[in-house]
């Protein structure tokens, strides 16, 4: 695929996609936000930022990325003090994020990967090297570092189920793009051999594990401690990252959980902020109190309550609160999220059938017995029944799924060591 091709392909996408586009951002602010940035304008505070300093440009797109890239964003900088690690993300909510947990990093929009735009932010930048997160390939912006000499590595790369086979129909086309990466810096052995097969050079896909298994929660937030105190005395599922879906399957299922636990706190945390009032309606729409966290009072809790997070940032510290945790994207068929954020406190977990984006760390956790996996809502309904009622089993069921997740630790270390290296081959 040459990059004309390319631009006029993206271009095609653009103007046959902009009604809808427009609509949406007409009724969404979330459509609309950092449009300026995207189109190439670069923030003053970006440019006051890097201004006469070194620069590495990592692009995170949303909240599982910028999570996974905290950790990695701290070690560079101590790598390299005095550098910049300027921060890029796709969506609203990774930006929210990024700006709360890399307070110390300059945070924008990552442009349209049309030349204009993305010229501009390497003319401010003019980094030392872009860093991508996990499947994040731009060809214009790959292609635009290839010609001015900036070495570009994919970190915590997975190719999941998914995409592989939409990668292998288009090898040959995106073959000119992958060698122009410097590294490849895989999360499973799976992963490094699918890279390879695409058309990604051998001797520069390395794996180095997962670094969503460094990932430590922040302190509790002072939302999650009043949340804390609201629900003393009362044991918490945890329902994180639902979709549209899965709310309706946690609220049939929980007058049966109920029933082993009358005082039980149910505490739903929608993927997506733009749910959060949908998810509030079908809360109050099936009979129960919806008590939403942002505004919460200090009114206690009452057994049967459902809470709502319907804050961005929280919901890993939330997690800690969890006497069980459900994953959520995976009684749908999207996927799943991550187990590895309720696991690290030793809270059991539970996941539906659709894990793929997560498979390699759930067969992890399969295989010591560490994690419940669900089929439908009525399998829910029973595993969470049975885990309130077997305190002993359910302690245990977590402690081996944190067991797993400290024994694979120390991908961030490796994959910093690596970057340091890049960065000592390109000088």
């Amino acid at each position: 695929m040459t990059i004309a091709v390319y631009s006029l392909l993206l271009l095609a996408a653009l103007a046959l996609g902009s009604p809808y586009w427009l609509a949406r951002m007409l009724f969404s602010g979330r459509y609309r936000a950092g449009l300026g940035q995207r189109l190439g304008g670069v923030p003053a505070e970006l440019r006051h930022a890097v201004s006469g300093r070194d620069v590495i440009w990592l692009h995170a797109v949303s909240v599982g990325e910028v999570l996974a890239a905290t950790e990695l964003v701290r070690k560079l900088r101590e790598a390299k003090p005095g550098w910049v690690v300027a921060v890029s993300t796709t969506t609203a909510t990774g930006q929210r994020l990024a700006q709360e947990r890399l307070a110390d990093s300059p945070v924008f929009y990552l442009p349209l990967d049309f030349a204009f735009a993305v010229r501009r932010y390497l003319r401010v930048l003019r980094p030392r090297m872009l860093v991508l997160m996990e499947s994040e390939l731009w060809p214009r912006l790959i292609d635009e570092c290839a010609k001015n000499g900036v070495p570009v590595a994919i970190v915590n790369a997975r190719v999941s189920d998914r995409s592989f086979p939409r990668y292998m129909r288009l090898r040959k086309l995106w073959r000119p793009f992958l060698r122009e990466i410097g590294l490849f810096l895989a999360q499973s052995e799976e992963t490094a051999e699918r890279l390879v097969k695409i058309g990604a050079p051998a001797e520069r896909v390395r794996m180095l594990g997962n670094l969503k298994f460094d990932v430590q929660a922040k302190a509790a937030t002072a939302l999650t401690q009043k949340i804390a105190a609201l629900t003393s005395g009362r044991r918490v599922i945890v329902a994180g990252s639902t979709l549209a879906g899965e709310e309706e399957m946690l609220l049939a299922a929980w007058a049966g959980v109920r029933e082993e636990d009358a005082s039980a706190v149910l505490l739903i945390a929608p993927r997506h902020p733009d749910r959060f009032d949908e998810v509030a309606a079908k809360i109050s729409g099936s009979g129960y109190a919806c008590l939403r966290c942002s505004e919460l009072t200090g009114v206690a809790a009452t057994g049967g309550t459902v809470l709502l997070l319907d804050t961005i940032g929280d919901l890993a510290s939330a997690y800690k609160l969890g006497t069980v945790a459900f994953v959520g994207g995976s009684l749908v068929d999207r996927g799943g999220h991550s187990p590895l954020e309720p696991a690290q406190f030793g809270v059991p977990v539970v996941m539906g059938p659709s894990y793929e984006n997560f498979r390699k760390i759930v067969e992890q956790m399969m295989t010591a017995n560490g994690i419940r996996i669900v089929q439908d809502g009525r399998e829910l309904q029973t595993a969470l029944r049975e885990l309130l009622r077997d305190r002993a089993g359910a302690k245990a069921l977590g402690e081996r799924g944190q067991a797993v997740s400290q024994a694979q630790t120390g991908a961030t270390k490796r994959t910093v060591e690596a970057l340091l290296e890049l960065l000592a081959v390109s000088a």
